[in-house]
């Protein structure tokens, strides 16, 4: 089962990821791959609670109670786990260059449907808006080359599983 499993993450990788993409759908991942790096959450978690307090506030601290569980937990099962980046595995060159070796699982795609969920949460009517560009943060990364599928499937998981205990913890679910 894991032997047939990898081969289907890797053929679908392959889908994916094309070294020779349009320079437009290269700009496209590049973009919604760098929303994901963090600073954005930073930007509209403060600001947003700078400018609105009543509203900011415990959504700022729902989502840093979210972010410091996920956090850990991400660096625990990439290190645990150590799959190698698919732009190593096949010494193709990716779109950019990954800040670690490890792929599994995706950072990117976990901070992207942690803050979807917990903001989806906050302003449902935002929802899908939030998630397909959460979602597409998530395939960006395969797109350019820095992880397999099932790394931002799991990464997705990890986010919304971080997100429902932070919204439990502070008694939002």
């Amino acid at each position: 089962m894991k032997a047939w499993l990898s081969e289907f993450d890797t053929a679908l990788y392959f889908v994916l990821f094309k070294p020779k993409r349009s320079e437009v759908v290269r700009l496209i991942a590049l973009t919604l791959s760098k929303s994901g790096n963090g600073g954005m959450y930073v930007i509209l978690g403060f600001g947003f609670a700078y400018l609105v307090p009543e509203l900011g506030v415990p959504l700022l601290i729902t989502t840093l109670l979210g972010f410091a569980i996920e956090r850990p937990v991400y660096f625990i099962c990439k290190k645990y786990i150590g799959r190698i980046r698919p732009c190593d595995c096949f010494k193709q060159v990716a779109f950019l260059t990954p800040s670690d070796r490890f792929s599994l699982p995706s950072g990117h795609s976990a901070g992207a449907f942690l803050f979807a969920a917990l903001w989806a949460a906050a302003f449902p009517e935002f929802a899908l808006m939030l998630y397909v560009w959460a979602s597409g943060v998530a395939i960006s990364r395969v797109v350019v080359g820095v992880h397999y599928p099932l790394d931002i499937v799991a990464g997705a998981i990890l986010g919304l599983s971080c997100a429902e205990l932070a919204l439990y913890l502070q008694g939002k679910v």
